[in-house]
């Protein structure tokens, strides 16, 4: 075997590196010729032996840590939890139970605000528009059946993830599906903004001397629900399924309670609202009730729709079947909210309720306290509604980071975001979220009322991509059923286009204008990521494989030395047991220091040549790059391989004691083309290993 020139004989008494990490024991046996070889696994706490040889890393690996690492691992196990293994992800996933939680408390939730924001609108033409509430309730319930027929279609034709993004895509192609993504997107932030709004609004209905601190109180809800899905969809689904149905049966519990008085007891009580409301309320009205005022209560109250499709973005996340089990949960889904909002919109119209322009008492509180009272069930009913009001957040925290994994997959968003963490979630699409959702609390003051316009416009627009896509797919397969499935989804995507459209025209200038310019702002950033990953796909694919074998150039090895210590002898060993030809470099403004130098070095380093560069000018980077230029410009074949020493002090807070010369060289140097960086940490006698 030829050696080439650096290449070092190898040591007979050094112990063998396994790389499978097995050492071989030679034993000789009893008799003469009976030698045997003992395979021992000393590392099997940390690799266990997979399939054809493969090492497979356990939980130790990541638990094992000394120093601040092991006081933040700990950290993030008391947060999170411990590490869930790949193989347990079937376990992970959801019962009909859990889902109807994770995944419909947007939309059961929105029946706790959707009446409410209907009469905002209608009390502009004064009290007596009040009587439109029923009618226009009963409208959107039927259209939620309508919704809700349609996505049942998708879901079973979409069995493995019906995400509206990748229905549009698959049948009307990738501009659409990414129309249909970047509305779902800002659908899910504006979500969680108008989900925990309304809960602190319930919060301070009972307590309304947190009023002022409601913005606080909303960020700290955001940061509790993004901690509970980092544990895992199935662990968050077993944390927030109490509330929600804590939710249905007390708010349940109220309507049944009215009924019983309304048509038993001798009817409800009706509810005188004080002077100063019925003044605030109606010192701006029309007094005419048009078309436009309608529409506008109309697309008000379709916020309540939002959340349907949830289910449909989420059939990977259910136990088998998986489209079975999600067509069961949508329909509970939309039974449980019509039911409720027809109720709490049935109350209000026979109750008289006016809401408090204040935003200090909701229209459900309002209703509660006239038909049980003030006392503990008005404040189990607000516990309850504030309790899903966040957790409606938690649909757009499961949601949201499984369409970005969709997107991140075909390289629409940063790969980051199809990264799975230890708990099995998508770490990164929670965490921006989470950020996201915080911004517009900041920016809104926590108001549902400022939020509200922004909302619903990016769902409808989904759901008629979605619904038309269905309609294209039926057409072109012709599959089983299509006779049936075609005019249900024509139905659903006729049905949401015009909401959509009636959503843009009638809340365009009170906020729907900023959705508008934010999908398309959205869809160009989606496309540039795209582009970006083809074009470093292009230059990184190797088109063949080379024949031969590969030989790598010898690197011109260099070792920037700042004075004559250990760390810098260390550095020094390393690169001559790369190349021969190793070169020690001092940058200097000191010609007496490094004649210093010049005279220890020798018995120092030495064979090791050592060039001094003397820097007039007080510079480091400067001229240790043009130093490399010049060495390059003689032979631009081969690489430069820079060798840089590092002190690594006891302590962290040291660091800021220290220039921290190596980490800005590698800075500079990790963008210099045909450079190859080897860092040599020297550690401090006493220091603690992270």
């Amino acid at each position: 075997m030829t050696r080439r020139p650096g290449d070092r004989p190898d040591n007979p008494d050094r112990p063998r590196v396994d790389p499978h990490l097995e050492v071989r024991e030679r034993r000789r046996g009893r008799r003469p010729g009976d030698a045997y070889v003992r395979i021992v696994r000393p590392f099997e706490e940390e690799f266990e032996r997979g399939e054809q040889g493969r090492l497979v890393a356990m939980e130790r690996t990541l638990l094992d840590a000394t120093g601040w690492s092991a006081r933040l691992r700990a950290l993030r196990t008391l947060l999170i939890g411990r590490p869930i293994s790949s193989q347990r992800e079937q376990h992970e996933r959801l019962t009909k139970l859990k889902a109807l939680a994770i995944f419909s408390s947007d939309n059961i939730s929105s029946s706790a605000y959707a009446t409410e924001e209907m009469m905002r609108i209608l009390v502009i033409a004064g009290l007596g528009a009040f009587s439109l509430t029923m009618p226009i309730t009963i409208t959107i319930v039927v259209i939620l059946a309508i919704v809700a027929t349609s996505y049942r279609q998708t879901i079973k034709a979409y069995p493995d993830g019906a995400s509206s993004y990748i229905v549009a895509s698959d049948n009307l192609g990738r501009l659409a599906g990414l129309v249909a993504a970047a509305a779902l997107l800002i659908d899910y932030t504006l979500t969680v903004a108008v989900s925990v709004s309304a809960s602190v609004a319930a919060i301070t209905s009972i307590v309304p001397g947190l009023r002022p601190e409601r913005v606080e109180i909303a960020v700290a809800i955001v940061a509790l629900l993004m901690l509970g899905n980092l544990r895992g969809i199935r662990e968050s689904g077993t944390i927030f399924m109490t509330p929600t149905y804590l939710y249905v049966a007390a708010v349940g519990s109220v309507l049944l309670i009215g009924l019983f008085q309304q048509f038993v007891g001798g009817g409800v009580a009706h509810f005188t609202p004080p002077p100063a409301w019925i003044r605030s309320e109606t010192a701006g009205a029309a007094g005419a009730l048009s078309l436009f005022l309608i529409l506008r209560a109309f697309s008000s109250g379709a916020a309540g729709l939002t959340g349907v499709e949830a289910v449909s973005d989420g059939v990977p996340a259910f136990k088998k079947p998986e489209w079975k089990n999600a067509r069961t949960t949508l329909f509970w889904q939309a039974t449980i909210f019509g039911v409720l909002f027809l109720g709490i919109s049935y109350f209000a119209s026979v109750m008289g309720v006016v809401p408090d322009p204040n935003e200090s008492q909701t229209v459900l509180s309002i209703i509660t306290r006239q038909i049980t009272g003030s006392g503990w069930f008005l404040v189990l009913v607000q516990i309850a509604t504030a309790l899903i009001l966040a957790l409606a957040a938690n649909t757009s925290f499961a949601d949201f980071p499984r369409l970005s994994w969709f997107l991140a997959r075909d390289g629409f968003m940063p790969r980051q975001f199809a990264f799975r963490g230890e708990r099995l979630a998508f770490t990164t699409g929670i965490i921006a979220l989470s950020l996201l959702a915080s911004i517009l609390l900041i920016a809104f003051q926590a108001s549902v009322t400022a939020l509200i316009p922004l909302y619903t416009l990016g769902v409808f627009v989904a759901f008629t991509l979605s619904q038309s896509g269905m309609v294209v797919r039926w057409w072109r397969r012709r599959e089983p059923g299509w006779h049936l499935g075609l005019p249900i989804n024509g139905l659903g995507a006729i049905t949401t286009a015009v909401i959509a459209i009636i959503v843009a025209l009638t809340k365009f200038v009170s906020g729907a204008w900023l959705v508008i310019v934010m999908a398309p702002a959205l869809i160009l950033l989606m496309l540039a990521v795209r582009n970006h990953y083809r074009s470093i796909d292009r230059a990184l694919a190797l088109e063949r494989i080379p024949e031969g074998r590969e030989v790598a150039a010898e690197p011109i090895v260099i070792v920037p030395v700042a004075r004559l210590d250990r760390p810098a002898r260390q550095a020094i060993a390393f690169a001559n047991s790369i190349s021969r030809q190793a070169t020690a470099v001092h940058i200097t403004n000191d010609p007496q220091q490094a004649a210093e130098m010049r005279e220890r070095w020798p018995s120092w380093a030495g064979t090791t040549e050592l060039v001094v560069v003397e820097s007039p000018y007080r510079a480091l980077l400067g001229p240790l790059l043009a130093y490399m230029d010049a060495l390059q410009k003689q032979d631009p074949t081969r690489p430069i391989l820079v060798v840089l020493s590092e002190v690594v002090p006891r302590h962290w807070w040291e660091n800021l004691l220290h220039n921290q010369t190596s980490l800005r060289l590698k800075l500079r140097l990790f963008r210099r083309p045909n450079t190859i960086v080897a860092d040599m940490p020297y550690h401090i006698p006493g220091a603690p290993t992270e």
